[in-house]
């Protein structure tokens, strides 16, 4: 079992930067894969990026996303951040940690290989 609380939302002009973090409670968070998503008013929930257990060395990304945002983990600290740059507005959506502690796969993109969900966090930027 594990909890995810997400942080770091806000409002941001176009061209700006946010850093999101998830903090995880329980044990074993390095065995956990983990993974960020998005859903905006009206849109289904969408894959942002995941990255693998343990030492976080294999990573996805959606295609929208490549480039401008870096997932990363610190096991340490049972954290989960995603740092977003070049925010667009079509950036803008509420954003969701989920982690699953099942392998394979890896990297996971589709929310059904996800146990467990974090709140959200609102994103929202402005044009």
């Amino acid at each position: 079992q594990v909890s995810l609380v997400e942080s770091g939302g806000g409002l941001v002009q176009a061209g700006g930067s946010l850093r999101l973090s998830c903090a995880a409670s329980g044990r074993s968070f390095s065995m956990y894969r983990m993974g960020w998503f998005r859903q905006a008013v009206g849109k289904e929930r969408e894959f942002v990026s995941g990255i693998s257990r343990s030492d976080g060395s294999t990573i996805y990304y959606s295609d929208s996303v490549k480039g401008r945002f870096t997932i990363s983990r610190d096991n340490a600290k049972n954290t989960v951040y995603l740092q977003m740059n070049s925010l667009k507005p079509e950036d803008t959506a509420v954003y969701y940690c989920a982690a699953d502690g099942r392998t394979p796969p890896l990297v996971a993109s589709d929310p059904n290989l996800f146990r467990y969900w974090g709140q959200g966090t609102q994103v929202t930027v402005s044009s």
